[in-house]
């Protein structure tokens, strides 16, 4: 009974250990501690996840092909531009991964209120959600389903197509080996800065 229990006492250290090991070389013992932030540089087509201001990993990006400017509305295919926080991971079956976005924010609510884009209705529902920390109202003339997702099913062509141009409808894609390990270091609730 007791070199059982030795046995047992190893199996569990070894299995300690490794769990230790693991845990300590993993990409999410990036994200322990302190947290990370997600920084889009439009112009640059560079996503850049951060800590302490210093840059962990950087991936080329495609954005939206509408266009280098800020999105307006819904079905301008643009990428946005402001601050956002990530409300939901999700699998998809069209891009691999998807990381939803708080899209629309207070920033994009209120010019498009000051634009008639909007009504004071669907302002006040936008500024409830972000009150509340909920997901925003994603059916209103401003669009939604804004997020960081893979390609999908990877073929040489849709990689050729990745890699030289905008094709998304306003969304940021990665490939999607990218957006598996983007998903290990971020978390609901991370801060992501998209800048032209």
């Amino acid at each position: 009974m007791t070199c059982e229990i030795k046995m047992m006492r190893r199996f569990l250290s070894l299995l300690g250990f490794f769990i230790y090991v693991s845990m300590a070389f993993a990409p999410n013992a990036i994200a322990s501690g302190e947290a990370v932030e997600i920084v889009l540089s439009r112009s640059q087509h560079k996503l850049m996840v951060k800590k302490n201001g210093q840059t962990l990993r950087s991936y080329k990006v495609a954005l939206g092909s509408g266009g280098s400017t800020s999105k307006l509305r819904e079905g301008d295919y643009k990428t946005p531009s402001g601050q956002y926080r990530i409300t939901n991971v999700r699998e998809s079956d069209k891009f691999h991964l998807f990381i939803q976005l708080n899209y629309p924010n207070m920033a994009d609510a209120t010019k498009a209120l000051r634009s008639n884009v909007i009504s004071r209705k669907q302002y006040r529902d936008i500024l409830d959600a972000h009150v509340y920390g909920l997901q925003p109202p994603q059916n209103t003339a401003l669009g939604g389903a804004i997020g960081i997702h893979g390609i999908g099913l990877e073929t040489n062509e849709k990689i050729q197509i990745h890699q030289n141009i905008d094709w998304t409808r306003g969304c940021i894609a990665l490939r999607n080996q990218e957006i598996e390990e983007l998903s290990q270091l971020i978390s609901k609730g991370t801060p992501v800065s998209i800048v032209d």
